[in-house]
């Protein structure tokens, strides 16, 4: 990803951002504050080398990110705790209170059937644990080991 000195105005900054998130040019020229004609004018800032250029690294940024969060993601299902999900199974009455302390990240579903038992299902760690390897592959990680140390071969911004 390449870094320029932007002398791009906060207007046309803010139609980069709304266009990397929508992929929509009049949507993205309204809410940047164009507001006449923002189909044409978004088309217009389109044609511009340093808007395109703003864009895709942004877009670049975007997927790092998601790329990172995924593995955050698969090491937290993979080597997560449990103990809250078992706690609300052992209790009688939680209250709502009770419950927005809760970390209830492992659970992919519960379930209250008729007979008023509680069913709780967790996510597979097998299988995040299969994700995270993929993750850490895609990114070059030395092993599975140093990915979940934190250094999974991630570059430094």
């Amino acid at each position: 990803m390449k870094f320029i000195d932007s002398k791009l105005k906060d207007r046309e900054k803010q139609f980069c951002a709304c266009y990397a998130e929508t992929g929509d040019v009049r949507l993205s020229a309204r809410l940047a504050g164009y507001r006449l004609n923002s189909r044409a004018k978004g088309i217009k800032l389109l044609s511009r080398d340093d808007i395109r250029e703003e864009i895709e690294n942004l877009l670049i940024s975007k997927e790092k990110l998601a790329k990172r969060l995924a593995v955050l993601g698969y090491r937290r299902l993979a080597f997560g705790g449990v103990n809250d999900a078992v706690s609300l199974i052992c209790s009688e009455n939680a209250t709502e209170q009770d419950l927005s302390g809760m970390d209830f990240y492992m659970i992919s579903e519960i379930k209250k059937p008729k007979d008023g038992a509680l069913e709780v299902k967790f996510f597979d760690r097998i299988k995040a644990l299969e994700k995270l390897e993929n993750a850490c592959a895609d990114t070059s990680a030395k092993s599975l080991f140093d990915a979940i140390g934190g250094q999974g071969g991630e570059e430094d911004d």
